[in-house]
């Protein structure tokens, strides 16, 4: 695929990520959140979001819904293990995680993952979204989710971070 072409901002041209990956972004996550607290966590990930996520919040603000569809199609077909549905309907996306390729390889290799983990879809997707126009609502969590990207200007209420499941022990 070309760079312009990919609607992803990685340089990388590998077909799927390594899956390694995911324990050290939950090692990452537990340190912060050792560290600095919940709060902290939350900005570490709202920051990943705003900061290194800023090409894909431009694509978003450009392309509007179906960059969001596109951006999530590419994201997860380069996701090791990961079971996800992308559909556009009636003014927004949604994203339906069947396999959440983190948690799953986090249960496989028996790893303790960090109760909140699945709240850093929120806090990320918000953060690249708020920028471009849009806003996101998750419900579930724990492997399985459903993730629905709308426009800012007809969003329901705020996110209830209990509609997002803590992740379980293996």
């Amino acid at each position: 695929m070309e760079p312009a072409a990919n609607p992803l901002p990685y340089r990388d041209t590998k077909p799927v990520g390594a899956a390694d990956f995911y324990m050290a972004i939950n090692a990452t996550f537990r340190f912060i959140h050792t560290k600095f607290g919940t709060d902290g966590l939350r900005q570490y990930w709202t920051d990943l979001g705003t900061r290194y996520s800023a090409p894909v919040t431009a694509k978003w603000r450009a392309g509007g819904l179906p960059a969001i569809a596109a951006h999530w199609r590419a994201f997860f077909a380069a996701e090791p293990g990961a079971v996800v549905a992308v559909h556009e309907e009636n003014e927004t996306v949604a994203v339906e995680v069947q396999v959440c390729p983190a948690i799953q390889h986090l249960r496989t290799n028996q790893r303790e993952i960090l109760p909140c983990f699945c709240q850093h879809c929120y806090f990320l997707s918000e953060a690249i979204a708020a920028p471009a126009g849009y806003t996101v609502r998750i419900a579930g969590g724990n492997g399985a989710c459903r993730q629905t990207f709308h426009r800012r200007a007809a969003a329901p209420p705020p996110q209830d971070l209990a509609h997002i499941t803590e992740a379980a022990p293996c």
